[in-house]
């Protein structure tokens, strides 16, 4: 349908809810949002949730379609469809595919992040109608390794990259400033390395570091800031590291692992954003701060759904419940409008007039929020 009107469904506007309200859409754009009955009979949503298309700045999930078992690649095509549905059933219309920019041998196993296949992947299945959620690109850089820069050199031309992060996973760094932290770590993720694998693996890494950090970092600076790509800083910790963003022009701030960071850059005027698992969890799984502490002092922005699609929307509506200070409005702006504006989507993210139609209704059940519809441009997608 090209013109249609959404009644009965309490609209989330991003400063306040209508109780029973309705929106109108024509031609893939909200055109009127009001209160009460509509003008014209419109499709009944029983009293559900209406909110805007969820925005998504982090998510590195497609990885989990494309490389389902250690050492097992699925089509790329097929993973790429199957993850976009899973966005769209947890209420994401719009989302920056997370691609892994950067090679490493020393892992011992596949540790290439394959971000042009993917990438490629993404543009074949958007242009032929594949995809029901909105996709640009993040590249996720980690600085202190050999071939970063080309790597990002290659891709950052592409007209849907919006994102490049300046990572450093180093041992002794950021979030693995406690390097017991990095060892736990990887014994799992990587099966289980001995102590002596893992004191190789640290060795090599500190070198990269100390060889690379510095100077990729402000190469792919220059290479973000030349093609008008924001940048993201990752994990910040330290005053040194706030003003390390402030000097290289970030704009958004993921997952800061300390009270004291995340105030700094939200008062300097980075949007901070945080994990939703980490909400939904009651705190960070490595041990850093709490996202719900952030947002109780006023300093959280954006959350992202990082490694479980779901905890979204899910984060969202569990901040009004644990902080009575957020409204459900606030709170959703913490996954549609801030993170839109972020990146410069600045025509999506709020249910209003000229808006695009990202709409998403939603109920929620035994405390989980379930996806009943959602529309693209207008057009229902699931």
């Amino acid at each position: 349908m090209d013109t249609f009107v959404l009644a009965n469904a309490d609209v989330v506007l991003a400063d306040r809810v209508i109780a029973r309200g309705w929106v109108a859409v024509s031609d893939g754009r909200i055109i009127e949002v009001g209160e009460g009955s509509p003008p014209e009979r419109g499709i009944d949503l029983s009293g559900s949730l209406l909110v805007p298309g969820l925005v998504e700045l982090h998510t590195d999930h497609l990885e989990a379609h494309f490389l389902p078992r250690p050492k097992v690649t699925w089509d790329a095509l097929a993973a790429v469809v199957a993850y976009d549905a899973q966005l769209a059933a947890c209420g994401i219309t719009t989302v920056l595919d997370s691609l892994r920019v950067w090679r490493e041998e020393s892992l011992g196993g596949d540790a290439d992040g394959h971000a042009e296949l993917l990438a490629d992947a993404i543009g074949k299945a958007r242009d032929a109608d594949m995809l029901r959620a909105h996709h640009f690109l993040h590249l996720r850089c980690e600085v202190p390794t050999g071939t970063v820069v080309e790597d990002a050199a290659v891709l950052l031309p592409r007209p849907d990259v919006r994102l490049l992060s300046l990572m450093d996973h180093s041992p002794g760094q950021r979030q693995f400033r406690d390097e017991d932290k990095l060892r736990t770590y990887y014994r799992g993720k990587a099966g289980g390395m001995s102590d002596a694998e893992l004191d190789r693996l640290f060795a090599h890494r500190k070198a990269q570091s100390e060889r690379y950090a510095i100077v990729n970092r402000e190469r792919l600076v220059k290479l973000a800031q030349s093609h008008g790509v924001t940048l993201a800083s990752h994990d910040d910790t330290t005053a040194e590291h706030v003003a390390e963003a402030m000097r290289d022009g970030v704009a958004v701030a993921e997952f800061p692992t300390t009270v004291e960071a995340a105030a700094a850059l939200h008062k300097a005027g980075v949007k901070v954003m945080m994990g939703a698992p980490n909400v939904v969890r009651g705190g960070s799984h490595s041990g850093n701060v709490a996202a719900l502490d952030l947002a109780a002092s006023g300093v959280l922005d954006i959350l992202s759904s990082d490694y479980v699609p779901a905890s979204l929307l899910m984060a969202a509506l569990q901040l009004p419940e644990a902080l009575p200070g957020i409204d459900l409005a606030a709170a959703l702006r913490t996954v549609t409008k801030t993170p839109a504006e972020a990146v410069g989507l600045t025509d999506r993210g709020e249910i209003a007039p000229g808006k695009r139609a990202d709409l998403v209704r939603v109920d929620v059940r035994l405390g989980v929020p379930v996806v009943r519809t959602v529309w693209r441009d207008g057009r229902r997608v699931l």
